[in-house]
């Protein structure tokens, strides 16, 4: 929680003067100059890609879903982009489907219904989020969702080390050309800086962190925590940005909540039976 509260910050102290671009390239770089020493000590075998077609795809949807999150960073409050946000493990429950061929169990049909409730609440017409930057808020969801998708069908032959390497490594030119030749390219000052590390390293971390933590506890543990982003996030937005807490918009929260709890609790429970119903 804290390394996405990191990037919220950084990237709306960021975006007063930097394009999206010119922001996304940053993280990129930042990224690909983490990782590097971990894909070198394993003497550069990570790197290896039998699937790079598949990589390109990932890195693409996934630098959608990014544009996506800046242009909702700055244009919602806080508390709206979190709760919508809370949309991707539906709509990569939906995808997994399609592309993965998984089974679509009754639990996941009714966090589907739930989560889909909950954003009609949550962008409902006299609703704060009811306006461009919530359906961008929501293309951006549903874009890091297929990112996941694809996340783990890479792992049938990538390493994560290679998954994030490559990603990072091809999104760099994405960011850096219309940085340079379609807007106007801002040279960081040293005020930038501190922002810029922020920005790259809580990303890093925010994704690291809770892959971290789901070898150390039950998913049923760990999953529901993530939705306490949602106060955290509007505690913030409150504290800096002087933003108020729409009560709909916690309702809309719950309610994708009770239902993505409700699905992790079933694909546990099947998982646990002998035979997998």
């Amino acid at each position: 929680m804290s390394g996405f509260a990191g990037m919220a910050i950084a990237a709306r102290s960021l975006h007063t003067e930097m394009s999206t671009f010119e922001i996304l390239f940053f993280r990129s770089l930042i990224g690909v100059l983490v990782v590097l020493p971990f894909i070198a000590r394993n003497h550069f075998i990570d790197i290896r890609v039998t699937n790079l077609r598949w990589h390109l795809g990932r890195a693409a949807i996934q630098y959608g879903g990014q544009i996506c999150w800046l242009y909702g960073i700055v244009h919602l409050t806080l508390s709206d982009l979190t709760s919508i946000e809370f949309s991707v493990p539906l709509f990569t429950a939906l995808l997994a489907v399609f592309f993965l061929g998984e089974r679509m169990w009754r639990h996941k049909w009714v966090a589907t219904i739930f989560g889909f409730a909950g954003v009609l609440i949550i962008l409902r017409p006299e609703g704060s989020a009811f306006n461009i930057a919530g359906l961008v808020m929501i293309i951006g969801s549903f874009l890091y969702a297929g990112s996941g998708v694809l996340v783990k069908f890479l792992t049938r032959t990538e390493t994560p080390q290679g998954i994030i390497f490559w990603m990072n490594l091809l999104q760099l030119p994405a960011g850096l050309i219309p940085a340079v030749f379609i807007f106007d390219w801002v040279t960081p000052g040293i005020a930038d800086v501190p922002w810029i590390l922020v920005w790259g390293l809580a990303g890093l971390w925010a994704h690291y962190a809770m892959a971290r933590a789901l070898t150390l506890a039950d998913i049923t543990i760990i999953f529901p925590l993530d939705f306490l982003r949602l106060p955290v996030m509007a505690i913030i937005g409150y504290l800096l940005y002087a933003e108020a807490l729409d009560p709909w918009t916690a309702v809309g929260a719950l309610i994708i909540f009770v239902g993505n709890w409700y699905s992790v609790r079933g694909e546990s429970r099947r998982g646990s039976s002998p035979d997998g119903h």
